[in-house]
């Protein structure tokens, strides 16, 4: 059994190589065509070129992947039946379950690469690409991109609402910082400072002013001595909370029209720890995300399912039969992925259910 199974694995993994190493041929290609001009305006050299596209790899992984494995799947089974070789292995008494248990191996292995790739890799990896593109036209721009002005959000948990000059999303420095948050015995609290920054001990505020206001509509704010320096441990505020916070209401503001797999999961945890009611304008479409991010590398178990029944009982086919029939397939399926997500999106459907509806609608069938 271990040699049948290294066999099929075998198989199917080559033609898996060739079919992603196409296609992603087929991407650089057609981008480098579309965005060749913009390259030049920005004076990219051979090497730049080159470098740019290995770190857009990770972009390119969430489609190419499981098409490629569909492909390679049903290409490698339809090849084992058009020789007799699946008759062959089922008479000597192999169930097409057990048959399949390599082609799920390769698929999940390659969920959890998908997985890791888009939550670990593909961010940074976008950010370096990114940096690849402007780094010979404008030098400054990245320290640029680091600084926030005029930044607003709030801690609903805790009651606290943050005002910041200028935010630097590197460091998590801030530039005369204002907080203002509700004690439980209804009175509020502010602050003003120079600076602020976080350290092992929490934020740490510079050349602070303090004042209170009692409950009570007409009670008056009643300022308190300065200090030079002020430690708050129990702001739960971290910096990765706050450029969550800046990341999600970037992407989701009414111009930015990002693909599901742009924002990892964590960024959306830490954004709900600060909001754990986001605003109805972007509830929809952020939480069809959420769940868009485990449901999309799953796509590889998917095809799978797709790939083993349909080739495993194709006879004598040709094999071009499976290498066409896997593009069709493909296409509903991703038709069915989009589908689901604009309808998760626009909150006409559950966002649950609109990310893992064509992997439900495959295991129903």
């Amino acid at each position: 059994m271990r040699l049948l199974s290294r066999y099929l694995m075998r198989e199917c993994l080559v033609a898996l190589g060739y079919c992603f190493s196409a296609f992603l041929i087929f991407f650089i290609a057609f981008d480098l065509i579309d965005h060749l001009h913009e390259m030049q305006e920005h004076k990219l050299r051979v090497g730049d070129i080159a470098e740019h596209y290995l770190f857009r790899i990770p972009e390119f992984l969430p489609v190419a992947l499981p098409v490629a494995l569909l492909l390679a799947s049903l290409y490698a089974l339809t090849n084992h039946a058009r020789h007799n070789e699946i008759t062959a292995i089922r008479a000597a008494g192999v169930g097409l379950w057990r048959l399949s248990l390599p082609y799920f191996g390769i698929g999940f292995a390659l969920t959890l690469i998908l997985f890791a790739s888009n939550e670990f890799i593909a961010p940074r990896a976008s950010e370096i690409a990114e940096s690849i593109l402007i780094r010979r036209v404008q030098h400054s721009r990245a320290m640029d991109e680091r600084m926030v002005k005029n930044l607003t959000f709030a801690n609903s948990r805790a009651g606290r609402f943050w005002q910041v000059g200028t935010y630097n999303k590197a460091t998590g420095e801030m530039i005369q910082p204002h907080i203002d948050w509700h004690l439980a015995d209804g009175s509020w609290r502010y602050i003003d400072a120079e600076r602020a920054v976080f350290g092992t001990n929490g934020w740490i505020f510079h050349r602070v002013r303090e004042s209170k206001q009692a409950a009570g509509t007409n009670s008056l704010r009643i300022r308190l001595p300065a200090s030079e320096t002020r430690a708050f441990p129990e702001f739960s505020e971290t910096p990765a909370m706050i450029n969550s916070q800046i990341t999600v209401m970037d992407r989701f503001s009414e111009n930015s029209r990002t693909h599901s797999a742009d924002i990892p999961i964590s960024e959306i945890l830490d954004y709900l720890q600060l909001e754990p009611n986001p605003p109805r304008a972007i509830r929809s479409r952020l939480y069809t995300k959420l769940h868009g991010r485990i449901a999309g590398p799953c796509t590889c178990l998917v095809v799978i399912l797709l790939a083993v029944p349909f080739a495993a009982a194709s006879g004598r086919r040709n094999v071009f039969v499976g290498v066409a029939a896997s593009l069709v397939i493909f296409f509903v399926y991703y038709l069915l992925q989009q589908l689901g997500f604009a309808f998760g999106e626009a909150g006409r459907i559950p966002p649950w259910f609109g990310a893992w509806f064509p992997n439900l609608a495959v295991a129903a069938s």
